[in-house]
């Protein structure tokens, strides 16, 4: 017995005296470092204050009390100067040159529609004399150069507009931003004579480009319905609910002409760009990152329609997106690789790793990007949420990644401070033939309770902040329909009712 714990008893041992050797000679190598160290700075061969420098310099870098602050970029001071002149008397002035601005840019996308169009006009004459002589004395290769000498002239026309508005836009973003600071700087001097001229200039230059132009902004009539609800067990949060017929992007698109007047309407939305309360919007997309085709292209031109003065052109956006989704493809990628080489070994499929070589550069149904803007009618932020063909079928459950998606735009809304978030009630933005009544009322019901769900949700996520959603259908639906959709939703949600108050007498 004592033989067999003998090994044990040599083996701690030796431990022990390995460690007290090591301990004992590191000490001995550091005292022989610091007398060498010594000796160096005694016999002069360091120069003590330069040793003394080093060390206070590497200890400011490393402590957070003695870092230097950073200093603010020029986003940020545009940013609170802009804030401070919006909350001022100049609040006007601003709007009103920014739709200057508009106006501006509106007539020159206007000219290179007009440009565009006769271009299309003669080039469909040229075809279709071409075609008359197909056969004759002109072959089928005449025809393809034809078609290839068009698609050249038309992207040769369009990439001189797009370089000319780009070109615009920024002289205006710069003007703007420098009229901006100097307007600010103006302000602080309270001996400036000139000042209150120079707010009232632009209001004038912004009657005469108006009265200018006879084109008038007409509303569509919309239908709307308001609702007010609280949600929660204990502590109960109050939302606002409603429900619309509306374009999507008439919350995008600016008015030339308003009943406020040169007032723009739109004056919410800029007081509250730096602000706690921003609205957003949601746009059902398909999976390629880009602004060529479908609703992303309606938005898109509404974009250029007028510069925006904060943040980077709607393409300069969408060129950032493309490449944080191709970096998140490439690492998704080569985890699906790795799982695809274990699968052969193990006899498994490679069908999704074939999918995900296909796809890996576009996004995924229910996921969702972002963009910002500022020279948007109503709106602050749009979230582009992907969707497929899945959503005009009538089987979608909860699980479905566009329901998903919502909830992850609401639970965004919550920690980026977006109090207001305008959603597609029926997950579309168009109506088709296989949408009927009982498709609409099933897909408003699956809607109205999953946003519920989100919403309720949303008290764990930010304490409970009071929001308005605003559920939108389209143009197309009729008054019959959308007022079933608007007596659906108060069964849904708790809705709250008035108390009406009388006397006995």
């Amino acid at each position: 017995m004592l033989l067999h714990n003998l090994p044990c008893f040599i083996e701690k041992d030796l431990k022990e005296a390995l460690s007290q050797f090591i301990e004992e000679e590191s000490l001995r190598d550091h005292d022989r470092d610091a007398e060498a160290c010594l000796e160096a700075v005694t016999s002069g061969e360091v120069d003590l204050h330069q040793l003394a420098g080093s060390w206070a310099k590497a200890y400011a870098e490393t402590t957070l009390e003695h870092a230097r602050p950073e200093e603010p970029s020029w986003d940020e001071d545009f940013a609170d100067v802009y804030h401070d002149l919006i909350h001022s008397p100049a609040s006007e002035t601003l709007l009103n040159l920014e739709h200057n601005y508009f106006v501006s840019i509106s007539e020159l996308i206007g000219e290179r529609d007009v440009e565009l169009k006769k271009l299309r006009e003669r080039q469909g004459v040229e075809m279709e004399k071409v075609m008359q002589e197909l056969g004759k004395s002109l072959t089928d290769q005449d025809v393809n150069s034809l078609a290839a000498q068009h698609f050249e002239s038309q992207q040769d026309l369009e990439n001189k507009w797009a370089n000319e508005l780009k070109q615009s836009t920024a002289i205006q973003k710069q003007e703007y931003q420098e009229w901006v600071i100097k307007l600010h700087q103006d302000l602080k001097n309270p001996n400036n004579s000139s000042l209150s001229e120079e707010i009232k200039v632009q209001p004038n230059q912004f009657r005469e480009s108006a009265e200018a132009n006879g084109r008038i902004y007409e509303e569509q009539r919309k239908l709307e319905e308001s609702f007010t609800i609280h949600l929660g067990a204990q502590l109960k949060t109050m939302h606002n609910l409603r429900l619309l017929r509306a374009d999507m992007l008439d919350f995008c698109r600016h008015k030339r002409h308003h009943r406020s007047g040169v007032k723009l309407h739109r004056l919410q939305t800029a007081l509250s760009l730096y602000s706690t309360s921003l609205c957003g919007l949601v746009l059902l997309v398909d999976n390629r990152i880009n602004s060529y085709s479908g609703i992303k292209r309606d938005f898109a031109t509404v974009c250029q329609e007028c510069t925006d003065f904060h943040f980077p052109r709607i393409e300069e956006q969408l060129e950032v997106v493309q490449q944080v989704v191709l970096y998140a493809r490439t690492q998704r990628r080569s985890k699906l690789k790795d799982a695809h080489d274990s699968g052969n070994r193990n006899g498994g499929s490679d069908d999704k790793t074939k999918n995900a070589d296909r796809n890996y550069l576009n996004v995924l149904p229910g996921e969702f990007y972002i963009t910002r803007h500022s020279n948007l009618s109503e709106i602050h932020v749009a979230f582009h949420l992907c969707v497929d063909d899945n959503v005009k079928s009538g089987n979608i459950t909860a699980r479905d990644p566009a329901i998903m998606g919502l909830r992850n735009i609401l639970k965004v809304c919550c920690t980026h401070d977006v109090t207001t978030i305008s959603i597609p009630l029926l997950l579309v933005h168009d109506m088709s033939e296989e949408m009927t009544i009982p498709w609409c009322l099933r897909r408003a019901e699956l809607v109205f309770k999953c946003v519920k769900g989100f919403m309720m949700e949303m008290a764990s996520w930010d304490g409970g902040v009071s929001r308005t959603v605003q559920f939108l259908v389209p143009q197309s639906i009729s008054e019959e329909m959308f007022y079933q959709l608007s007596n659906m939703l108060p069964q849904i949600f708790r809705v709250s009712s008035t108390l009406t108050l009388t006397s006995k007498h």
